[in-house]
């Protein structure tokens, strides 16, 4: 049986990425600090997942263990040197935390002179994933590492879109995910061209399909969350019943179709509508009642340059086109108060005791003076 080694075993990594490496006859091990986790995949082999629908469908995950990254690195790195594919869903920030463990993996595949090529593919909610990993990874690589890895090791970047809300069980191990999902890799990348895994979509250009996802499911939720927060809601189902914040989300995706379109000759307008009506039902379904906290978390995250607000609002400017939903909810994050999250502490404190305009800066990034003073005006107003 193939191997996969994937970092990250939670509700994502085992009800999205582990559900398809299974379909895809692996032995997957997953790799995480969570010991009560670990030792319930070492215990058992096994879990089940349970679609959010009507029939509650649920799929059975087996020949599968866990790894402690704490306790026992050096079952990690051999791991990785036995691995086929090695896949990680555990958020961008925590990614620069395994690039050594993976450089050491990579380490003992060339000591042990293998010359079969593998893939390590980010699954993360950010555009090039698999290329940031890959630039912690590096220095961490001799040049005579470096020369392995670039003639057998690859670092595909890859789309990945289900919602999994936060949920808990008494089973540590049972998780529930909505029955849409989506997988797209960058075939270009790939040094494995052996590997086509069923129920994943190869593209020979992933931005575009990163950024139609990104901005469509990932900007759609947060602006959710963000205006569900702003009109005191707890729930995103529960938000989308007020009028004001389905017509937040919709005038967003709009704003979104007219990007999409104009930076991207292969979306057509019709399929984009369709996309979208979709993913309104997405986050509708009665099934996934998931709480605002978890999708707003972290929101000096979200306001980053390159993130779902800044940078859709940065190149619609550039095209002279509207952003004014994507800057009225990017307003709404300035607002959102959570004592839980820490990035929301964080904000909070720095706006009782910065000049607005100065933390506007500070965690957008943005250096267009115009851009700027449009935010400060809709922060604001509110």
């Amino acid at each position: 049986m193939k191997k996969a080694v994937h970092f990250g075993a939670g509700n994502i990594g085992r009800g999205f990425i582990g559900e398809v490496l299974h379909d895809n006859d692996f032995e997957v091990t997953f790799v995480d600090v969570n010991e009560t986790v670990i030792d319930a995949l070492n215990a058992r082999g096994s879990y089940e997942i349970e679609l959010a629908e009507d029939a509650a469908t649920r799929i059975p995950i087996n020949h599968v263990s866990g790894i402690n990254n704490g306790k026992d690195p050096e079952a990690v790195v051999q791991a990785i040197k036995a691995a086929h594919i090695v896949t990680t869903a555990i958020g961008p920030n925590i990614l620069p935390f395994i690039a050594e463990l993976i450089a050491k993996g990579i380490q003992a595949r060339k000591l042990a002179k293998i010359t079969a090529p593998i893939d390590f593919i980010a699954c993360e909610n950010m555009i090039g994933g698999s290329d940031f990993l890959k630039t912690k990874v590096l220095p961490f690589l001799s040049e005579a590492d470096i020369a392995y890895v670039d003639t057998y090791v690859g670092f595909p970047n890859a789309a990945v879109d289900r919602i999994v809300p936060g949920q808990t069980h008494v089973d540590p191990l049972f998780v529930v995910v909505e029955p849409f999902s989506e997988w797209v890799i960058d075939e270009s990348q790939m040094r494995n061209t052996v590997i086509h895994l069923k129920g994943v979509h190869y593209a020979s250009d992933l931005e575009p399909f990163i950024e139609r996802k990104l901005f469509s499911v990932n900007t759609g939720h947060a602006t959710v969350a963000y205006n569900g927060f702003y009109y005191g809601y707890k729930t995103i189902d529960t938000a989308l019943q007020d009028e004001r914040v389905m017509t937040a989300l919709i005038n967003t995706q709009k704003e979104t179709r007219d990007l999409l379109l104009a930076k991207w000759e292969l979306f057509d307008e019709t399929e984009l509508l369709a996309y979208h009506e979709k993913i309104r039902g997405r986050f509708v379904n009665p099934h996934l009642s998931d709480d605002i906290s978890r999708v707003a978390r972290t929101p000096i995250r979200k306001l980053g340059y390159n993130e779902r607000f800044i940078r859709p609002i940065r190149e619609l400017n550039d095209r002279n086109l509207s952003f004014a939903s994507h800057l009225s909810t990017a307003a709404k994050i300035f607002k959102y108060k959570d004592a839980a999250d820490e990035q929301a502490v964080d904000l909070q404190n720095r706006l009782t005791t910065e000049p607005l305009q100065s933390v506007i800066k500070a965690v957008t990034g943005l250096e267009d003076m115009s851009l700027v003073k449009a935010l400060e005006a809709s922060i604001t107003a509110l």
